[in-house]
């Protein structure tokens, strides 16, 4: 396996698109917060689909890059298109086959298997998926998200006003230790203006 190291630009590019996902994903769970009954339906869909399609604009570049090197294959094997679903088509039996599940109602009568799957993945999620208090990772997650966002809005206290209390407890010792980095200085001939 090649050892080089991603190339600086291509790396600056990733990271500031991982930024961006990160930043929408945080508002996927902004918008579940009761608070905001009036417009969660929307907005956590175009959030959810502007996290996924800037974790696209991440993925292809790096794939394009590494067909320019020689390896061709790299689509194919790295970037799992099998697991690939169109939003364009709409939700699907099996989508509506997990939101039964989600909802508690009667499994749909049908021999599709995905849709079976989905039903037992929905009732997963509504009967054993693990509260912020069960999953540490889960509460971390989320109060470290709200927190990146409380402080580069400059809001450390906005929360308080929406988030269960530990989670926001949470995301404000997140906000608080963090620090909105400040540019660095301009370099001129190699030496920053200020000498250094």
């Amino acid at each position: 396996m090649d050892s080089t190291p991603m190339p600086e630009p291509l790396r600056h590019a990733v990271h500031q698109l991982v930024s961006e996902a990160v930043s929408n994903c945080q508002e996927v769970l902004r918008y579940t917060e009761p608070d905001q009954a009036h417009s969660w339906k929307r907005m956590t869909m175009y959030r959810a689909t502007d996290a996924a399609d800037t974790m696209d604009m991440a993925a292809l570049p790096i794939a394009a890059y590494c067909q320019r090197m020689g390896m061709p294959d790299v689509a194919h094997r790295y970037l799992q298109t099998g697991r690939q679903h169109n939003r364009a088509a709409g939700p699907q039996k099996a989508d509506h086959a997990e939101v039964a599940g989600l909802l508690g109602e009667p499994a749909p009568t049908t021999d599709d298997a995905g849709s079976r799957l989905q039903y037992a993945r929905g009732q997963h999620y509504a009967e054993d998926a693990p509260t912020p208090e069960d999953a540490p990772e889960r509460l971390l997650t989320e109060a470290c998200l709200h927190g990146q966002r409380a402080r580069l809005s400059d809001d450390v206290d906005s929360p308080d006003s929406f988030l269960p209390p530990r989670i926001a407890q949470t995301a404000r010792k997140v906000a608080d230790t963090l620090e909105v980095p400040q540019p660095a200085p301009a370099k001129h001939h190699g030496r920053t203006l200020d000498g250094t």
